[in-house]
């Protein structure tokens, strides 16, 4: 009774509002059973008004779910086409140099050693900014703190229009700086608001960073001829798709005033909520954001930090050493700088492709010994053979690494159970392993000249890759970067 009392029957309203107190010492049998000649016409009269509204109220509901629902997907869409866009962008600034380097240290002029400067600041950057993330997000929120590194990449991209040696190098530093804190954010991000769709998402996402880079050092030789003003219009015009990508993205940094709320909280401070997870999906349960002290301490989040460094490691060194191990062997530099760039192709495919595979917690381990696989062959053909296979090894190096940075950035959001702590692991994994990697190019360099050869290099390369075997064994069990709570169960992460 006390419970039917505190929840009034709408019927009733109507005698509230007009004061007429509604008889209800009488049970509902004892109306049934003994109605007045009034109480029969009330009932009706009063009865036909509760159909009415449902039917008035009813297909006007239809029509108005639909259309939310179709602005959701709007919206998602327009989310994902700009976080692809800002991805396409994360490599271009960088891409673009080396075609052109050769025009920089004449036109410049730099020597050898700053211009070899000038393609390590990236990298470095790439580490050491990475850590700047957590308050950068503190401060303005994930969704529009890309905004702001989109609208700072094309700042540094222009700057260095002027014609002198500081604006070159800090026009770097300024692009550099900018693509470490949307590295960081982008796993966050993925996890936040495509928690259903991250394999897909990381896919894409990988994806769009190889396609940059391909259209980069592809595009700018042709741009430079046909503008025919020399290259520094013709890294400027790259600033264009960071613009573009601010513009598509910028409903996102003042329309989504609950995801800048959440932003707030995905910070390194233990305050973040869990994000939504997909129906079924298994996570460590954590209740609170994870912190860089406490990520320290965790298995898994340096198992994922180790394979991340040690795959970028050999990525980089490969991209700066791959086209002098050509002409080395008797090939032309226009052929050698060729099969660099034919080996992103197969990287696409691969980046594209390995997310897919490697979605399900049973299918990481295979797929990280089929990276290290083809990396390893791709090395001995081209300290062996370098020539005569030349497009085998290609094809199979680019495949390995295609794989291997999709695999590492993958990592990052699976072994995080919410969008906090791929945040916290984002940080950690790509700060410490662009810090290692920027070692590649230096240390392959090094090895070389004491080697006198190519040999000894590669074999170096391939203790790397065990490294990165036994990290990426570790980072694909089923388990959780935790907060360096032992008490915490360690489960899978959809």
């Amino acid at each position: 009774m006390y419970e039917q009392s505190s929840h009034p029957d709408p019927d009733v309203a109507p005698d509230i509002a007009s004061g007429t107190a509604p008889a209800t010492s009488a049970p509902p049998a004892a109306t049934a059973t003994a109605p007045t000649p009034s109480t029969r016409h009330a009932t009706t009269t009063t009865a036909p008004p509760a159909p009415t509204a449902m039917t008035a109220t009813a297909p006007a509901a239809a029509p108005a779910a639909a259309a939310v629902g179709r602005g959701r997907r709007g919206g998602l869409v327009l989310l994902a086409a700009g976080l692809l866009l800002a991805a396409f962008n994360l490599r271009v600034a960088i891409a673009s140099v080396g075609p052109v380097l050769d025009g920089i240290e004449h036109g410049q002029p730099l020597s050898s050693t700053a211009a070899g400067i000038l393609t390590t600041i990236p990298v470095l950057c790439f580490g050491g900014f990475a850590f700047a993330t957590p308050a950068l997000v503190r401060r303005w929120g994930m969704h529009r703190l890309l905004g702001v590194t989109m609208l700072l990449l094309a700042a540094g991209v222009l700057v260095r229009l002027q014609p002198s040696t500081a604006a070159l190098f800090s026009g770097t530093v300024v692009a550099g700086a900018s693509i470490a804190v949307a590295n960081v954010l982008m796993p966050g991000l993925i996890k936040h608001d495509f928690a259903h769709r991250s394999g897909l998402m990381m896919g894409l996402y990988t994806t769009s960073l190889f396609v940059g880079a391909a259209a980069a050092s592809g595009l700018t030789i042709p741009l430079e001829n046909a503008l025919g003003t020399g290259w520094r219009h013709t890294l400027a015009l790259w600033a264009l798709p960071a613009i573009a990508a601010f513009l598509l993205w910028l409903p996102q940094t003042g329309g989504r005033r609950a995801a800048q709320a959440a932003d707030h909280r995905l910070v390194l401070d233990g305050s973040a909520p869990a994000s939504p997870k997909a129906p079924g999906a298994r996570t460590a349960g954590l209740r609170g954001g994870p912190g860089l002290r406490a990520l320290a301490h965790d298995r898994t989040a340096w198992a994922v930090t180790v394979f991340m460094g040690t795959q970028s490691l050999g990525y980089y060194a490969m991209l700066s050493w791959v086209p002098s191990l050509l002409q080395d062997a008797g090939m032309s530099d226009g052929q050698a700088g060729w099969m660099l760039s034919f080996s992103t192709f197969p990287g696409i495919v691969a980046s594209l492709l390995t997310p897919a595979l490697g979605r399900r917690p049973g299918g990481r381990a295979p797929a990280v010994i089929a990276t290290v696989a083809l990396c390893a062959v791709a090395y001995a053909g081209l300290a062996t053979a370098p020539v005569s296979l030349v497009y085998l090894w290609m094809v199979l190096l680019g495949l390995g690494q295609g794989a291997a940075i999709s695999l590492a950035l993958s990592l990052i959001v699976w072994c995080a159970p919410d969008a906090a702590h791929a945040s916290a692991l984002s940080t950690l994994a790509q700060g410490t392993g662009y810090l290692v990697a920027a070692l590649g190019p230096f240390g392959l360099g090094a090895v070389h000249s004491l080697a006198g050869g190519w040999t000894v290099p590669m074999a170096a390369l391939g203790a790397v890759l065990a490294v990165q075997l036994v990290a990426g064994l570790l980072a694909s069990r089923e388990d959780t970067a935790r907060d360096g709570d032992p008490a915490l169960p360690r489960r899978a992460a959809a």
